[in-house]
């Protein structure tokens, strides 16, 4: 997928942020080492540091990647869509479930916002803060809701019988006010 983030990198480090993403859909965040990001590309793990000042820079380079691609899904969920909650749920599920290994680095650690590129966690949260009228609180209190449920269904601690899909259906009617 084409990132703007990325594509403001030099030719070198944008081929090193690629690897990464590679390795990290690959085997997750744990894999992230700049010496087997090196040897995809068969250069030195040192070199790295030539193009990308240290590995935060690099975790930085793909969850703006990450954002930017919610960005774009989040806004074609609500396109249209007669229940923006709901459509933004199912987004951000589907998300996390497709590229678990992403969304856990994006959401797992302390954030970084200042190597983030600009405006990309922003833009990711847009649709969500329209969705709620420009509810800043409201907006964070679904984001949470969301997380948590998508955290526990990644790490599969609901019981094997839970009706999932009922209770993200619960949970998106008590924020619209209903039951």
């Amino acid at each position: 997928m084409a990132s703007r983030a990325v594509d403001r990198l030099a030719p070198r480090a944008r081929e090193i942020v690629r690897a990464a993403r590679e390795l990290l859909e690959q085997e997750g965040p744990d894999a992230l080492s700049m010496r087997r990001i090196g040897d995809r590309i068969g250069i030195r793990a040192s070199s790295i540091y030539e193009h990308l000042r240290d590995k935060q820079a690099l975790e930085a380079a793909l969850i703006s990647m990450g954002f930017e691609e919610q960005a774009e899904l989040f806004t074609q969920a609500v396109h249209g869509s007669d229940d923006p909650l709901a459509s933004l749920a199912a987004a951000y599920r589907d998300f996390a479930h497709r590229q678990p290994h992403l969304f856990r680095l994006m959401t797992e650690r302390p954030q970084r916002r200042d190597l983030l590129a600009p405006g990309v966690e922003a833009a990711a949260a847009m649709p969500l803060l329209n969705a709620t009228g420009g509810d800043l609180e409201q907006a964070r209190a679904f984001w949470a809701f969301a997380h948590g449920m998508v955290i526990l269904e990644l790490n599969h601690r609901f019981p094997p019988d839970a009706d999932l899909n009922t209770t993200w259906r619960k949970g998106i009617d008590a924020f619209h006010g209903t039951s």
